[in-house]
């Protein structure tokens, strides 16, 4: 059984004034109505018993912008930080899938540089062949065997420098070198709408309009213009109707180490799909490589050459790449080093051939930035894409979208 953490008071007059005072002091612009409101909404039990409850309710009452609730955010954690209210303990149990979890092999940062690699992709591949025509039994808990909880580089729920992993739900170090799974992604849903106002504007910069066509739209200057000329006899003027010339591809790392950060993809793809007039977009996994999709679930069997890509989009199309940019390094650099399928060719060689086809191409990291540096791949491939790597933030969009319209 588990003890669940108590729940702070919160129905206390003096202390939510504090914390209206504190919201105000923040320079996040609250009014004494809303405050009210507030007020009156707790009268009423619409939060009781639960700060997840009183949190979404007075963030409803108090905040008028999605761009003040990082601030909200940071005030409401430090103001009710430790305050208990005295309800009765709630208990339940620990799930048996929790249980099983706990064989699995956590080890220091110590050990973890004591396990050795086997040295290289095809290495782990001959030795991965060899073990399977040996074993013949269940392993657990091993340094050699395909099995869960150990350092083997082959198995499940274990650690190793470079494995080849198998039978695991999802991944734990992003270790893995080759996964042999069949995995399931889903697409992207783009009528996503919460958060993805601000993500508009700053997208809306890259935007240019040109008039082109038929004559379909109402000129009123010039129809000023020509019926005064006229001695006021009615000269209507015609002109093209302005469109959105600006062409973008958008490519979206999917699946693996990319699903934590679906929901913030989501919205970036809502908001593109809205801005954008002339938008094609395409799935892919890691690294790019000879073919990319448009339904994860058909990648299999329905997908597109990235061959194909460079010569049916022009060079006038902006490339906007999203991904995390964690894999082994293999995945980039090396032929056959991807986790899923055998590539001819390395991931770099397909970027390389992006670049020289489009004039302008960004890679958007939803990963915190201060982590880049800390990894080998995301180093890769932002050399590749010459240092135009930008985090999938509003202040990472906004530089984006200023390189892309220059």
């Amino acid at each position: 059984m588990i003890r669940l953490p108590a729940v702070p008071r919160t129905n206390s007059p003096a202390m939510l004034l504090d914390f209206f005072l504190r919201l105000k002091k923040s320079k996040i612009p609250v009014t004494l109505m809303e405050f009210l409101t507030l007020l009156e909404a707790l009268s009423q039990h619409l939060a009781f018993g639960s700060v997840e409850e009183f949190y979404y309710l007075a963030r409803l009452c108090l905040v008028k912008d999605e761009t003040h609730f990082d601030a909200f955010d940071r005030v409401f954690a430090e103001h009710f930080h430790g305050i208990c209210n005295p309800l009765e303990d709630v208990t339940g149990t620990i799930p048996e899938e929790w249980l099983r979890k706990l064989t699995e092999k956590f080890l220091s940062e110590e050990e973890k540089q004591q396990i050795q690699a086997l040295g290289g992709l095809d290495k782990l591949l001959e030795t991965l062949k060899k073990r399977l025509e040996e074993q013949k039994e269940r392993h657990q808990g091993g340094s050699k065997w395909v099995g869960t909880g150990g350092t083997s580089p082959f198995g499940a729920y274990g650690y190793n420098p470079e494995g080849i992993r198998i039978g695991q739900a999802e991944s734990r170090h992003r270790r893995a070198v080759k996964v042999w799974d069949k995995r399931e992604f889903r697409d992207l849903d783009g009528s996503v709408e919460l958060g993805t106002r601000n993500m508009k504007v700053a997208l809306r910069r890259l935007r240019n309009f040109a008039r082109e066509g038929a004559l379909e739209e109402l000129d009123m200057s010039g129809t000023i213009r020509a019926t005064a000329k006229n001695a006021g006899y009615l000269d209507l003027r015609m002109m093209p109707e302005r469109h959105n010339k600006i062409k973008v591809l958008l490519f979206f790392d999917v699946g693996g180490s990319m699903d934590p950060h679906i929901e913030l993809c989501e919205q970036l793809f809502s908001a593109a799909r809205n801005e954008f007039k002339h938008l094609e977009y395409f799935y892919f996994h890691n690294c790019i490589y000879e073919r990319v999709w448009r339904e994860n679930r058909r990648r299999f069997n329905q997908h597109c050459a990235t061959h194909d890509l460079l010569h049916q989009f022009g060079s006038d199309y902006k490339v906007i790449m999203v991904g995390d940019a964690t894999m082994s390094p293999y995945e980039i650099i090396w032929p056959g080093g991807s986790v899923e399928h055998h590539n001819a060719e390395p991931g770099a060689v397909w970027l390389e051939r992006i670049l020289d086809q489009f004039r302008k191409v960004v890679w958007l990291n939803p990963a915190p930035q201060v982590e880049w540096r800390f990894n080998q791949s995301v180093q890769i491939i932002d050399g590749l894409v010459k240092e135009q790597m930008y985090p999938l933030n509003m202040d990472g969009i906004d530089r984006a979208i200023s390189y892309l319209s220059k």
